[in-house]
């Protein structure tokens, strides 16, 4: 603890004894940190989700039947997904360090009458506290004394400029002092503070996302129907004579092939090559299964600043008695032009110049065409757009400010008098347009620019007036305007089935403005469609969620209240913004995307996504790559079901048809690993059908494998069987040996189906998305070598086929991949893949 010099009146503040009485009765002023389960609690819970469990299941059934080749596949699937989930489980707590980062390292304080500098962690409630600019404040204050105390509160809530903050305000937690001096009592420290509080909420476990819900779901459905399935075979396999121990190594070879227990490295890899697509867009995915969550979005709640808007004040209107000119480029950019009349441009370079001289920001330079700004926002934007009309540093260096009043809050204006070289005085106020105005002498242009302020403010602008000697200048009209890609997403969300709405700390006014200005509201939309966090905290929205549009002065558990809200009508909701305010709520949603160049280290730890350059573009790439891995996971499921069903259909007829039964184990696991394999990896790999963005997502409470994938799976299941089958019979009319052509056309008919649901190619033959035609070429070859390698004929009990048993596989083989490619031929001309 360091004495510092203190000049002004010394409150005594805490004494030593007192102030450590209260640390231990409220602990010391940081975070609660949640330690969370032990890493054998988090493989544990791992492995309690029914596809894991299934795999288990699936790793003990080969285990006994010796086959080490599928034990060890199995066995990696298990290990990847585990150790996926519990690396997911840790990054949970990483947004909730991420909040202890953000804590005032140290504060001055006045501890036995003295000034002193203590770790912020030591603070107690009731210690005195010193802020000045530039400093974060370390606890919930509440100010006692205030001079020109501005704070930026953005990254709390949302407001996109500091704001004036005056003796009895609260100060909250990680919030930064702009501007000015002041002395605050502190009122809450630790998990009672505004950032303990967030922290609250921004802990627990993620929710789960549709995928995993679905995958869990099919779980127990496969589980339940290859139970009875192995039951059903092993006594028909008895009544053909075959021994307890031989029928029982047949149904259990054929439950593994009848469970697609490559499924989740399927999953695994799509969502890979997915997030490594995102990367490569500037979007980095921290959760995997985040990347298909984005697929079946159905709301997107966006915040506005940092989001939708740059967070970067703007002049984009100057109003003076002598016209309107309009202020023309982006933030910070040097390129623009103040466009208006020549003495409309004339009267708006007079009141730039005017509000240049009265500022206390500063532009430091130009990098890749943008200025380099230090100081106010407000005060940064007025010096660009003067700079755009002329007016710089170097035009006013002939200025020399003698006096000033710094902006006062209760007053509403600044006030900064100036002499030129050659003796001219000038004084110039700029403030609060009521406040400026009453300064004035009456008269038809102060009632003309009383107008013209309510002109600005219905368009969500921020206004500061202009004054100089008494006299009339003129009104600057300040936004923070949306991005310029920003209503090109909200019109693609639309186009592809997802509902857009705003969700903001600031004015409605500003909302409103915001939400028109890129689509989320129709121009002069009627009242009802923007409501304010208030109503929300009253629970208001929870029936109208479907009638609301925007959400305006909303606090962080508000957010949260409006994802709940929307996920308990079943919509699958994902979360944009980037300060601490937004952290809960994108911890909350179904998928949380921050932006990663102006976020806050919070919002990036709470999130699932996080766009790297802030480019909203990005996240209609992320929607589409979502769509992408979930029809690639549905065609998957399609193709290993049918395969599936094809091998258990054949097994149960065979005997019916006089033909015994008509597989070995080792013949069901060889087709199983041959076709299983590398296709089923290489359908994760599949190009996006360009049709998938141009409707609504599945359904949430949709099944993944619904009522319609599982006729496709069916009739593919049994085609194929049926090929299978006839083979048989040939060969047995043509004295072939009747398991060798059901085994070749059995793989290879599935293979034939595989190259029957490629999705549609875009750039015609391109290496990148032929991934599907060579797997199925190599596991044709791995097929065929099973017949004709001697090794693998000994192994899998197969002969070597004739010339005509040959062909005859493989016409028929090629029957059902003809037979799907048909019957899907309509619902692609009607722009359909599933």
């Amino acid at each position: 603890m360091a004495e510092v010099q203190e000049t002004v009146d010394r409150p005594a503040g805490l004494g030593s004894a007192e102030a450590a009485r209260r640390l231990d009765e409220h602990g010391r002023n940081e975070l609660p940190e949640d330690p969370g389960p032990t890493v054998l609690g988090r493989v544990a819970h791992q492995l309690r989700d029914p596809m894991i469990m299934l795999l288990c299941a699936a790793l003990v059934l080969v285990v006994a039947i010796g086959d080490r080749a599928d034990a060890v596949i199995i066995a990696a699937v298990v290990v990847l997904n585990t150790t996926i989930g519990v690396v997911q489980d840790v990054r949970a707590q990483r947004a909730v360090d991420a909040l202890s980062r953000m804590a005032a390292p140290s504060a001055h304080a006045w501890r036995d009458g003295r000034l002193v500098e203590l770790p912020a962690i030591e603070l107690v409630p009731g210690d005195v506290v010193r802020l000045e600019a530039g400093d974060v404040v370390p606890g919930d204050l509440l100010l006692t004394d205030a001079a020109s105390v501005m704070v930026d509160e953005a990254a709390m809530t949302g407001e996109s400029v500091p704001v004036a903050r005056e003796a009895g305000d609260e100060l909250l937690s990680g919030t930064v002092v702009t501007r000015g001096r002041g002395r605050g009592e502190v009122v809450r420290t630790g998990a009672s503070s505004a950032l303990g509080r967030i922290a609250a909420m921004v802990s627990g476990r993620v929710r789960p996302t549709p995928l995993q819900r679905r995958l869990a779901a099919l779980s127990r459905q496969l589980v339940l129907i290859t139970s009875a399935l192995c039951a059903l075979v092993l006594a028909l396999a008895v009544a053909q004579g075959e021994s307890w121990a031989g029928a029982a190594v047949l149904a259990v070879s054929l439950g593994v092939a009848a469970v697609p227990e490559s499924l989740p490295a399927v999953v695994t890899i799509a969502l890979a090559f997915g997030a490594r697509r995102m990367a490569q867009r500037h979007a980095v995915v921290r959760r995997l299964p985040a990347v298909e969550t984005l697929g079946s979005v159905t709301v997107l709640a966006s915040d506005k600043t940092g989001t939708l808007t740059p967070g970067v004040l703007t002049v984009r209107r100057v109003w003076t008695p002598e016209g309107e000119c309009e202020v023309t480029g982006t933030a910070y950019g040097v390129a623009g032009d103040v466009v208006g009349t020549p003495t409309a441009r004339a009267g708006a370079a007079r009141l730039l110049r005017d509000a240049a001289l009265c500022n206390d920001a500063s532009l430091a330079g130009v990098e890749n065409d943008q200025w380099r700004p230090v100081g106010d926002p407000f005060d940064v934007a007025l010096l660009v757009a003067a700079a755009k009309v002329g007016v710089t540093a170097g035009s006013l260096a002939g200025w020399v400010r003698v006096a000033e009043t710094p902006f006062d809050s209760a007053l509403g204006l600044a006030r900064a008098e100036h002499r030129s070289v050659d003796g001219t005085s000038l004084e110039v106020v700029k403030g609060a347009p009521e406040t400026v105005l009453g300064l004035v002498p009456a008269g038809p242009w102060v009632a003309a620019a009383r107008t013209e302020v309510d002109r600005m403010v219905a368009d969500g602008q921020r206004v500061l007036a202009v004054a100089e000697g008494g006299g009339w200048v003129g009104l600057v009209g300040v936004t923070d305007p949306p991005h310029p890609d920003a209503r090109g997403v909200v019109e693609r969300c639309l186009a592809a089935g997802i509902r857009t709405v705003l969700i903001t700390g600031d004015h409605p006014a500003t909302a409103r403005a915001v939400a028109e200005e890129v689509g989320i509201l129709s121009a002069g939309a009627g009242a009802g469609r923007v409501v304010e966090g208030e109503a929300v905290a009253r629970g208001e929205h929870i029936g109208h969620v479907e009638e609301i549009d925007v959400y305006a002065r909303t606090r962080p558990e508000q957010k949260v209240g409006i994802v709940d809200a929307w996920q308990a009508r079943g919509a699958i909701v994902a979360m944009t913004g980037d300060g601490v305010n937004d952290a809960p709520a994108l911890r909350r949603a179904d998928i949380g995307v921050a932006m990663g160049g102006r976020g806050t280290e919070v919002a990036r730890q709470a999130a699932d996504l996080v766009l790297v350059d802030d480019d909203l573009g990005t996240l209609v790439a992320a929607v589409a790559e979502g769509r992408r891995i979930h029809a690639n996971i549905r065609t998957f499921l399609r193709y290993g079901l049918a395969g599936g069903l094809a091998e258990v259909v054949v097994l149960l007829c065979g005997p019916f048809l006089g033909l015994g039964l008509l597989l070995t184990p080792a013949m069901i696991l060889w087709v199983n690993m041959v076709t299983h394999g590398l296709p089923g990896v290489a359908f994760g790999g599949e190009p996006l059908d360009p049709v998938l963005m141009e409707r609504p997502s599945p359904a949430p409470s949709r099944s993944i494998l619904d009522r319609a994938l599982a006729l496709q799976v069916c009739v593919a299941g049994v085609v194929v069987a049926a090929s299978s089958l006839v083979a048989g019979l040939w060969a047995e009319s043509h004295a072939a040996d009747v398991q060798t052509s059901v085994f070749l056309t059995l793989g290879l008919g599935q293979l034939a189906v595989a190259l029957a649901l490629r999705a549609p190619r875009t750039r015609g033959w391109h290496w990148r998305e032929r991934g599907l035609e060579l797997a199925v070429l190599l596991a044709g070859a791995c097929q065929l070598a099973g017949v004709a390698v001697p090794a693998l004929r000994s192994l899998l009990g197969t002969e070597a086929p004739e010339a005509g048993a040959l062909l005859a596989s493989l016409l028929l083989a090629a029957v059902p991949g003809a037979f799907v490619a048909a019957s899907q031929w309509p619902a692609r001309r009607r722009g359909a893949r599933h």
